[in-house]
């Protein structure tokens, strides 16, 4: 079936129905493209259509691009991958422009005919870059609907036009959310920043279409960069009001990514160049931008973690095969500190019934109280209504008393970090739950086999692992325990899967797969500081790799408190085989002095009394002395980058880890591992494993055996192989 179809009406006005067989979603592909490019032909040959609506037949407009299809531009000319994406982008830029200017005289801009686009709902990427080309954008008033060009969260740009019109139609200052953040909007703030044209109720969208085309005029056709004597919104880059913004959109992407994202500095230079040169000259220069973003491999291996295999692991990827739908009906919460309370909102804004345990009825209100708190705050920021509140709330039943989970076919344990306080709540709650409930624990370090124990139907017992805060990471992190059955993951993944985030199922040891790897990271950064490396040296040295934040302020942010805890219970479990003593000289330290963190007020670095960071606390120099000379800086990011990477392959070696998918989404979801890299595995897979075994042996050599190589990074080395040619899916690699 085709994808683009084309019927007149008695009025003479053309409806161009976009709707994808077999999809939820439109997305465009290139045989689509060519559809589309026929219909417009009909329109513009045909004599008796005045015009065009371009509409969806679905609830949304467009998702996108098939990011697929790139793969395939790059092998479209032998030999020469730049020369088939350009080519490819270009067909693209001419249907487009085709759409623009609607078969008018260029000189006289007369004579075209006018083409509007009804956005039905959310239109993202070519979804929008689509009716930007049109003479007219109507959109449903749909509140959930999303409408803007989000590419660059995936190592893309705008390169279909979106980069080029929304410069024009802006200007650099105005446009720049939308381009350099991906920032998106719903239909009546996108109207208001001046994307769309109208919002219109859903069953008046085409009528109102249809009425515009009818009336269109010549004048209504033509694009202001095409008009005579157009002038950029707030200046071209060599006027005296243009200057010092291209100036400080140069200064905002360089502060924003560190250098290390090459897809927003060519879109800037794709806006700028273009903005010095006529509309189509400027549609090649995005065009070329965007083929060597394309080229780059940040973009390939961000397309993949962010868009193909996160894609992947939420559609089920990994769920066990032959379980049917497991999907949670009514949900037992035990705890209703701030992960429990987080559990509980996330649950019930998903339509999902909660009963919401803790030890009396007011520590379970207060749980509850989280909710309503999050709500009102989305009210004021008018993402929210009072009636969502109320029934949002009115699905949480807070409660000391454990008899109310009777009927819960999921409880999600969140109580103090502690075996003994589990166990109990594991006993008190499978006293009164049915046959075929299934249990979790939701911890970050305690092995799930282990409080398993407790529980008198260990293969109904998994580990569910929320980061914090839930509301906001969009990871989930499943861990199966020994005897954990394959109904029990089956369960969690379709959970995960109604409150919206992303999941990971690994198999049980301690530190899981996330801690096991982050932790390493927040140790090295202080193990730094203990021998005299300088802390802003340590914390500028990860934000330059692309890391949103230094060891160190994250070390804050999760408090030292809690650090301490997790070395103390570490040590004991190992023994004689703990190797961090030189670590905890330092954050004990802290905690003698006080420092525990950014909540405290006071941590690695000082903070005001709104809890905003004033630069590093001074005493820690005059603990720690800063050594002379200071390590250069790619010394330092080697430490921190294979502090990470190395536990990544040693849980894929230990069998911990199972799909390097989940690796490589887990490590940028989860702790924001380098996004530009696309993952630990991906980043090894860049440099080779070869020169990632030489930084090993080097390290190894000054600082100590945890930076040795393991032994499967060796024998990869020793073949030439890499990660996602000989472990990836075949659809991954």
């Amino acid at each position: 079936m085709a994808d683009f179809t084309l019927k007149t009406g008695a009025d003479g006005v053309a409806i161009i129905t976009w709707d994808c067989s077999g999809k939820s979603m439109n997305v465009l592909s290139f045989k689509a493209l060519a559809e589309l490019d026929a219909c417009i032909d009909q329109v513009l040959a045909d004599a008796g259509i005045k015009g065009a609506v371009i509409t969806s037949g679905k609830d949304s407009f467009a998702g996108g691009m098939d990011l697929n299809i790139l793969a395939s531009l790059r092998d479209a000319v032998e030999g020469e991958p730049a020369r088939g994406i350009f080519d490819g982008v270009m067909r693209m830029h001419a249907i487009l422009r085709k759409i623009e200017l609607a078969g008018m005289d260029f000189k006289t801009k007369k004579g075209g005919k006018p083409i509007a686009a009804t956005m039905t709902g959310t239109g993202l990427g070519i979804g929008y870059e689509l009716p930007l080309a049109c003479h007219r954008i109507f959109v449903a008033d749909n509140p959930k609907a999303r409408i803007g060009l989000p590419e660059i969260m995936v190592g893309l740009f705008p390169g279909a036009g979106g980069t080029t019109r929304l410069m024009r139609k802006l200007g650099a200052m105005a446009a720049a959310p939308y381009l350099l953040e991906g920032k998106t909007l719903e239909p009546a703030k996108a109207k208001a920043a001046g994307l769309v044209d109208e919002v219109v109720a859903a069953d008046e969208l085409l009528d109102a279409a249809r009425a515009w085309v009818l009336a269109a005029t010549d004048a209504d056709l033509v694009k202001p960069w095409d008009a005579r004597g157009y002038k950029m919104p707030g200046g071209a880059p060599y006027t005296a009001a243009g200057f010092p913004t291209f100036m400080g959109a140069a200064v905002m992407v360089n502060a924003n990514t560190k250098g290390v994202y090459p897809a927003a500095k060519a879109l800037l230079a794709a806006a700028y160049e273009g903005a010095l040169v006529s509309f189509d000259e400027a549609l090649k220069i995005e065009a070329r931008w965007f083929t060597k973003v394309v080229l780059d491999p940040t973009s390939g291996a961000m397309i993949r973690s962010l868009f193909i295999n996160k894609g992947a692991l939420e559609k089920g990827a990994v769920r066990p095969e032959d379980i049917p739908d497991q999907r949670v009906k009514k949900l037992g919460v035990l705890g209703a500190g701030m992960m429990g309370a987080g559990i509980a909102l996330v649950s019930a804004m998903a339509g999902i019934e909660v009963v919401l345990i803790d030890s009396s009825d007011e520590a379970a209100e207060r749980g509850k109280a989280y909710t309503a708190g999050y709500m009102d705050k989305g009210i004021a920021r008018g993402k929210a209504t009072t009636e969502k509140k109320v029934s949002t709330l009115a699905r949480i039943t807070a409660t000391a008393d454990y008899a109310a989970l009777t009927g819960c076919d999921l409880v999600i344990e969140a109580v103090f970090e502690d075996p003994g306080v589990k166990a109990e709540a594991t006993a008190k709650a499978e006293a009164v739950l049915g046959d075929d409930a299934i249990f979790a624990t939701n911890t970050s370090t305690l092995p799930i086999t282990d409080l398993a124990k407790a529980s008198t139907r260990p293969g109904q017992f998994i580990g569910i692992h929320f980061f914090s805060p839930v509301e906001k990471m969009a990871l989930v992190e499943i861990i199966k325990g020994h005897e954990t059955g394959p109904r029990a993951v089956a369960k969690a993944l379709d959970f995960v899967r109604q409150i919206r985030k992303t999941p990971i199922v690994v198999n049980d040891a301690r530190f899981f797969y996330a801690n096991r790897c982050i932790i390493p990271y927040l140790n090295e950064g202080i193990r730094m500081v203990g021998e005299g490396v300088a802390p802003w040296l340590v914390d500028n040295a990860a934000q330059l790799l692309g890391f949103p934040v230094g060891p160190l302020q994250l070390v804050d942010e999760t408090s030292i408190e809690l650090g301490v805890k997790i070395a103390k219970a570490t040590r004991a479990a190992m023994g004689e085989a703990y190797a961090d003593a030189p670590v905890d000289e330092v954050i004990f330290w802290m905690a003698d002095e006080g420092r525990m963190g950014r909540k405290a007020g006071a941590g690695f670095y000082a903070y005001d009394d709104k809890g905003k960071r004033l630069g590093f606390w001074p005493g820690l120099a005059d603990k720690f002395p800063h050594a002379e000379p200071q390590p250069e800086l790619g010394e330092v990011q080697n430490r921190l980058m294979m502090a990470q990477v190395l536990e990544a392959v040693r849980a894929l070696e230990a069998g911990v880890l199972t799909d390097i998918r989940e690796g490589d989404v887990a490590a940028i979801l989860g702790w924001g591992f380098a996004p530009w890299s696309g993952g630990p595995f991906s980043w090894l897979d860049r440099i080779g494993a070869a020169q990632a075994v030489t930084i090993c042996d080097r390290l190894e050599a000054a600082h100590g055996a945890r930076f040795k190589a393991p032994a499967l990074l060796r024998d990869m080395a020793a073949k030439g192989e890499i990660f996602y040619a000989r472990f990836a899916p075949a659809a991954a690699a």
